[in-house]
């Protein structure tokens, strides 16, 4: 259990729209925080592999009008999860009509708006001649929190820059990573570790994994990267003895210490382009990507270099489940399949239907997928077959992970009004 101590500070309030200059204060309870089974504090969640598996089941069955506790219009548009902090929940969005990306905050219980925090104003257009997939966002990555601070990384002004809030909405530092080529978009996630915050932006100018202090956004460490486009976030395990932040793309499987950026080692046992986190059994880093190649391979984590077994399965955006020795994956065209760890033998597949772009969680032995139209299907995390346990609607839109803690789930959808896009954030609740 990670454990941090939230001091005494202020939200910030609006009645209504979000609006930086119209702002009340309310106190923060003091005291003890742990990040545990009522939170979901960053990037795939408190384990960092989108599992969340003890506390409160989630529910089953919900639509518009059944099991929704409250919920709210987001302005803008983004791809990044909700992040889950106590009685707190926030999420990146860009904002292209005020030329603004943000990241805002809600009460967790009733939805009420607490704040908006402007990070950057201007900047969002890119001076590329290459468009970016038209899949993308300009606020796809997921706020990480440490419980006393918020941190996101944002695409702006053809770089990538981390930036540190407060729990007041107010930005207490800005690191810019390197300047960024884009070629379809950015999505990588910031990952907590001790005392730093790590981010990453490949792309195909020469990018750049990072270790900058948490108080103050100094660069503790940074290593350069191929001259390679790359989407994927960086995730931290504990493998063969030690703590280890793994990294796929870019050709390649690559393990740093996370504390210094030292290689501990390096394989090419990954595709050009990957978006997926890798997931472990102990044993193994598990990387899908799917440019130029469709790839799925088992890459073992003791620095021997070893590729245990390959497969040719596009699993390009939705990241990994692995559970008891089992990876259970939603590949992009709408199949779920549960592959053995072991020898990458396919145990069962079933069509869901529809693409997708969301990662699976597993709640429990429970595993919800939602796909691009907003459906989200749930089954259960079994090799002994597929077993169908609920499907649900919500939504006409959907690219973001839902957060899935203390029996709620949070969701970002959106709908469309005409040609009008509109972006909600759902809580759902028995």
């Amino acid at each position: 259990m990670m454990r941090w101590i939230l001091l005494p500070t202020v939200c910030l309030f609006t009645m209504g729209s979000f609006n930086a200059t119209t702002l009340a204060q309310a106190p923060i309870q003091a005291g003890e925080f742990e990040v545990g089974q009522d939170d979901w504090p960053w990037w795939r969640g408190p384990n960092r592999d989108g599992s969340q598996t003890g506390g409160k089941g989630a529910p089953l069955n919900w639509s518009e009008s059944e099991n929704v506790a409250w919920r709210v219009p987001v302005p803008g548009r983004g791809h990044g999860s909700p992040t889950v902090l106590g009685n707190r929940v926030f999420l990146a969005s860009a904002d292209e009509k005020r030329d603004v990306q943000v990241v805002l905050g809600w009460d967790r219980t009733s939805g009420k708006a607490l704040w908006e925090c402007v990070v950057h104003q201007g900047g969002l257009k890119t001076n590329s001649s290459r468009k970016p997939n038209e899949k993308a966002s300009l606020a796809s990555s997921t706020v990480a929190t440490d419980g006393k601070q918020l941190y996101i990384n944002f695409l702006n002004q053809d770089s990538v820059l981390t930036t540190a809030i407060n729990l007041e909405g107010k930005i207490v530092w800005q690191q810019k990573i390197c300047d960024y080529v884009v070629h379809q978009g950015y999505g990588s996630s910031p990952a907590l570790y001790q005392d730093l915050v790590i981010v990453s932006a490949d792309n195909k100018g020469g990018g750049a994994i990072a270790g900058l202090d948490r108080k103050t956004g100094e660069v503790r460490w940074r290593i350069g990267r191929p001259n390679k486009p790359n989407y994927a976030s960086p995730s931290i395990m504990h493998l063969d003895g030690k703590d280890q932040l793994i990294f796929s793309g870019c050709d390649l499987v690559t393990s740093l210490n996370p504390n210094t950026g030292e290689v501990y080692w390096e394989v090419e046992g990954a595709t050009t382009e990957c978006v997926t986190t890798s997931v472990t059994d102990g044993t193994h880093v598990f990387t899908s990507g799917g440019y130029p190649k469709n790839h799925l391979a088992a890459v073992r984590a003791d620095g021997s270099g070893k590729v245990d077994w390959e497969r040719n399965t596009r699993v390009y955006v939705p990241s990994m489940l692995q559970r008891d020795g089992f990876l259970y994956a939603t590949l992009d065209a709408g199949v779920a399949s549960c592959i053995r760890c072991e020898d990458g033998e396919e145990i069962w597949k079933s069509r869901l239907g529809g693409t997708f772009s969301s990662s699976p969680v597993l709640n429990g032995d429970l595993i919800y997928a939602t796909n691009e139209d907003g459906t989200t299907f749930i089954f259960r995390a079994t090799p002994d077959g597929f077993e169908k346990v609920g499907e649900n609607q919500l939504g006409e839109s959907v690219f973001a992970t839902p957060a899935i803690c203390g029996g709620q789930i949070l969701m970002r959808v959106a709908k469309f009004q005409g040609d009008v896009r509109q972006e909600w954030l759902y809580c759902i609740a028995e």
